[in-house]
């Protein structure tokens, strides 16, 4: 046993950091009246407000909201957040709410070397009841027009053609539909886990959507334990901060992503085939991701899930996008060839003894390691990155060409784009997919101001007032998207260059949310800013031929991130996580 137990703490305000005080036994016997406690002494003042930086002073412009003093969160004195940001540290070290630690080289590789808390929120930002209701109740009308959109080969190619020109990523997408549609290879069962994101437009109390994302969307996880982090917080503190943990919604996002896959898997009626995940080769949100394949929903169902180092246990197995290329997958693909031309020398046959269906699954066979896969989960590909040489591409295609069930499917894929966003918010073409109109008037509420860039008009306001547009490419992933001055420089580059460059860009109304105050952690340190939030509704839809077998509002994702940045990716580095307390 060592001489003595230490007490310590962390924490860290703007950039004064809380003293560590170690006490030994010896230290608590010249105290007779304690026997035990916790010391937190700071080392230097809260932050002088004349020495501020910009970030941090307070903002007095209409773009505050003027919350209850309850969600005043500045007020709140510096001991008591020692200790709240103490409790949220060790909570998340004990429930996995971590990423990889940038720092340590292997962090993105090896589960369990370099782990960090996720950058997160201390307390849940406000957010009006009424608009979590409204942004919750458009997930299914979302899901169902992806599937419908998906659906319809001639809209997306026609959205799509200039787009096609002027950006190599897009291109190569729809070459890869293209073939599916000269072979008409058709999706029966379709898995779509989606994630919508709004913005509550200050001037207009509006809830306007920022993008529609069909492919990896990420934190269903992470975000599930944010929830359960402030809601453990504010039962512990909340008579000290005055909020009651009822007022954080539930968020099962994890355990709907999950159910989605199992019963997909389910659906494919192959009890030995494995649902394989599609992983990037080094991965700091790795964390995120083993959250739903350990799900135990997907062990009930008794799904084999295919690891990127191997089989894990009986079930786990996850691939990058090259290894799905490797020497023995395409070893395996000649086996596969080869039962292909058995099945067809005795087709009717094989449809007679097995069914039609069947005679389809096992010809299109997609296989990894020996393993048959049901349900390919795609957590990534969504970048021009994880395509790096043409056997990537190889491997996707192989992959859309299989009978296994894509989440997503290339359709699904393209009707993600920010393209086809803005084309569906024209008028008159949401009719072309949906009947009801209260559900068409629901979409089209939420929809920010979107255009195209050969629309001379509006391109020419964008450069005489470029704050108030943001320029956003075919790309996903955070940290793509042009703002304020850049808008200008980048149009009047294109406008000169005379090229078809413009059709790679989309323009889109800026959204000033209001301000919030917010306490805001990465790495163990604590600080106070002015922040301003994006909420993310997940969705998961599974429908085979003519059923709907779910179609459900999943979850959510709150982001936060200060009020002068832009961009608003967490594993980009921009936000943090967070949950919403209803008002």
């Amino acid at each position: 046993m060592g001489a003595g137990i230490n007490c310590f703490f962390f924490a860290c305000s703007g950039t004064h950091r809380v003293s560590t005080y170690i006490y030994t036994f010896s230290s608590f016997s010249s105290s007779p009246r304690s026997s035990h406690f916790l010391c937190f002494n700071s080392s230097s003042p809260l932050p002088n407000p004349t020495i501020m930086s910009q970030h941090q002073r307070p903002i007095t412009n209409n773009n505050v909201v003027q919350h209850s003093p309850i969600f005043d969160y500045h007020r709140l004195d510096q001991q008591l957040l020692d200790t709240v940001a103490y409790d949220a540290l060790v909570w998340s070290s004990l429930h996995g709410l971590l990423v990889g630690d940038k720092s340590v080289q292997s962090s993105g590789t090896v589960p369990g070397v370099g782990l960090v808390h996720a950058p997160l929120a201390l307390l849940p930002t406000p957010f009006s009841e009424t608009h979590w209701r409204r942004a919750s109740d458009l997930a299914p009308i979302f899901n169902e027009l992806v599937d419908r959109v998906s659906l319809d080969a001639t809209f997306i190619h026609e959205s799509l053609s200039r787009t096609k020109r002027a950006d190599e990523f897009t291109s190569r997408l729809l070459d890869i539909h293209s073939k599916m549609l000269e072979i008409n290879k058709k999706e029966e069962i379709r898995l779509g886990l989606h994630r919508s994101d709004y913005m509550l437009d200050e001037k207009t109390k509006s809830l306007l959507q920022i993008e529609l994302n069909t492919i990896s969307s990420s934190f269903a996880g992470l975000s599930n334990l944010v929830t359960e982090l402030h809601r453990y917080i504010l039962s512990h503190h909340g008579k000290r901060v005055g909020l009651d943990s009822e007022r954080v919604p539930t968020n099962n996002a994890v355990y709907h992503f999950a159910d989605a896959l199992a019963k997909a898997w389910s659906e494919y009626n192959n009890p030995r085939a494995a649902i394989m995940f599609v992983v990037q080769a080094e991965e700091r949100n790795m964390y995120d991701q083993h959250f739903i394949s350990a799900s135990r929903l997907l062990y009930l169902y008794n799904c084999a899930i295919c690891d990127i180092k191997g089989y894990r246990g009986l079930f786990y197995l996850k691939k990058t996008i090259v290894v799905l290329n490797s020497v023995h997958t395409r070893v395996v693909i000649i086996l596969n060839f080869i039962t292909r031309i058995i099945l067809q020398l005795y087709e009717k046959h094989w449809q007679k003894l097995i069914g039609k269906e069947k005679f389809y699954q096992m010809e299109h066979l997609l296989c990894m390691d020996g393993q048959a896969i049901s349900v390919v989960y795609f957590r990534a590909g969504y970048t021009p990155v994880d395509y790096p040489s043409e056997s990537e591409w190889r491997a996707r295609l192989l992959m859309e060409q299989s009978s296994a069930i894509k989440c997503p499917s290339i359709s699904y894929h393209l009707v993600g784009t920010k393209k086809i966003q803005q084309e569906l918010a024209k008028p008159g073409v949401l009719e072309r997919f949906l009947e009801d109109k209260d559900d068409i008037a629901k979409l089209r509420n939420c929809f920010a101001g979107l255009w195209s860039l050969d629309d001379p008009n509006i391109v020419q306001k964008a450069i005489e007032t470029p704050e108030l547009f943001v320029m956003k490419p075919q790309r996903e992933g955070g940290g793509n998207n042009i703002y304020g001055d850049d808008v200008r420089e980048t149009l009047l580059k294109l406008q000169k260059a005379g090229s078809q460059e413009d059709a790679a860009y989309i323009l889109m109304q800026r959204i000033f949310p209001s301000l919030s105050e917010a306490i805001l952690m990465r790495n163990g340190c604590w600080y106070k800013d002015y922040a301003i939030s994006e909420l993310g509704i997940f969705g998961t839809y599974l429908r085979n031929k003519d059923k709907v077998v779910m179609n459900n509002q999943s979850g959510y994702l709150m982001r936060t991130k200060i009020s002068s940045s832009d961009e608003g990716g967490v594993a980009a580095g921009f936000a943090v996580l967070d949950s919403i307390y209803l008002t």
